[in-house]
């Protein structure tokens, strides 16, 4: 691709096998793409409605494209004329501020027992940053909410202290950002961007680990911010323990405040999540329907926000007299019946198995040969990312190994998946059959 417009013409374009041609031509018409860099994709719409529109009803529909073309995930976000103004011929220190971001906010986080904890704790710490829970950590599977706690945090703190300085990063950015520093000379300005920070975000901790110049400067950072009463939040999908190439310094550090998880919602919030959502996006969805997704769609908050966006798609699609059998329609590749497939651990060796070429008893046993390991890798993977196997069920499968083995096997595999595109692809098409293939 050869231009911004050329990446937004694409984007369009797969966004049109799922949105209708008028949904297109009416709500995009007067946007244009301001920038892409790092994982930052920002846009531009001078229309105020048009723009809240796009960022209630369609800022999944660009992600999704945006992953479709380069298979990494970006942060979305749409400026109107006065944000662009101040926006202009500055490189953003983060994608978008968080403490400005009107959508993740606390009285928009649905509670539930699941993370009723992890709730308080965020409050608590946006109301005295510094003096409760110093640092939070915060861990749990993708898809549970706590980026947008992250977000509630810095949005409060703003509302009751708009001087404060809020820095959020991804773990893997802040690596990035140490890397550009250190070619461009630039060491001090990095350090003093982070080290004066009121409060301090960083989303998917776990990344830093392993990497040696990173976690002895985050190890300072964090020692600078602590020492003079500054917060600091962190979120990982695993708790500092299971972080095995986490340097016990910082391992330590991680877990001097209060360790909170999130867990996957149980029915009720479910259901509450899905009335709140549906609410916010215009869609009314009968008492049936809604308990029909809640009932079925039970991995993580992602999920059914997919889902609800499905049903709005067919909406723009189908217009507004959609009956409670066409949404059943809509929905049904999304949600599983009790008598459908359910993928196992078997079912994942076997396919690995079938298609490595490579003998179940090797794959499962002690051969350490380059293509074995590679395959065990994966479906050491897929066993913790399709069937949610605890690291300690995932070693007895091949031979009672040590769940730090089991841990070392998922950070390889992420690890490739994220600077190999092809593999990445690879892994999600054998996700997709093992999905579908029972047998």
């Amino acid at each position: 691709m050869n231009s911004l417009s050329d990446v937004w013409s694409s984007v369009l374009q797969r966004m049109s096998t799922q949105l209708a041609p008028t949904t297109i031509n009416t709500w995009f018409d007067e946007v244009e793409v301001v920038t892409m860099e790092d994982s930052a994709f920002v846009l531009h719409c001078g229309n105020e409605f048009k723009k809240k529109t796009i960022e209630a009803r369609f800022l999944p529909y660009i992600r999704d494209a945006l992953r479709d073309l380069f298979s990494a995930d970006f942060e979305i976000k749409v400026l109107n004329d006065d944000q662009l103004s101040a926006y202009h011929g500055i490189k953003p220190d983060h994608p978008g501020d968080p403490g400005d971001c009107g959508a993740f906010t606390f009285e928009t986080y649905v509670v539930g027992p699941n993370n009723k904890l992890a709730y308080a704790a965020a409050h608590a710490v946006s109301e005295r940053p510094g003096a409760n829970y110093n640092p939070l950590f915060i861990y749990g599977d993708s898809g549970l909410g706590k980026t947008h706690l992250l977000y509630a945090i810095a949005h409060g703190l703003k509302q009751n202290h708009p001087e404060a300085k809020v820095v959020y990063i991804k773990g893997d950015d802040f690596t990035n950002e140490l890397v550009a520093s250190i070619q461009e000379g630039k060491n001090a300005e990095f350090r003093e961007k982070y080290r004066q920070a009121t409060l301090l975000l960083v989303d998917d901790v776990q990344f830093i680990a392993g990497k040696v110049q990173t976690q002895e400067e985050f190890f300072h950072t964090f020692n600078a911010l602590y020492e003079s009463g500054k917060q600091i939040v962190l979120t990982s999908d695993r708790p500092p323990r299971e972080m095995t190439k986490l340097e016990d310094r910082l391992r330590t550090r991680f877990e001097w405040g209060l360790m909170v998880d999130v867990a996957p919602p149980d029915y009720e919030t479910r259901l509450a999540i899905i009335r709140n959502k549906s609410a916010m996006l215009g869609v009314q969805l009968s008492d049936a329907v809604s308990d029909l997704i809640a009932e079925n769609v039970t991995a993580n908050v992602r999920q059914i926000e997919g889902t609800l966006n499905k049903i709005l798609a067919y909406y723009d699609l189908m217009g507004s007299s959609m009956s409670q059998e066409d949404i059943l329609k809509a929905i049904r590749d999304m949600i599983k019946k009790n008598n459908e497939y359910i993928p196992t651990a078997q079912a994942v060796v076997n396919y690995i198995c079938s298609t490595y070429h490579i003998d179940e008893d090797v794959l499962r046993g002690q051969s350490r040969g380059r293509e074995v390991v590679a395959a065990r890798q994966i479906a050491m993977y897929l066993m913790r990312r399709i069937i949610c196997m605890n690291l300690v069920d995932i070693g007895k499968e091949f031979g009672d190994r040590d769940h730090t083995t089991v841990l070392h096997s998922l950070d390889k595999v992420e690890k490739q998946m994220r600077s190999d595109p092809a593999f990445a692809e690879t892994v999600k098409q054998i996700t997709t059959n093992i999905n579908t293939n029972p047998g």
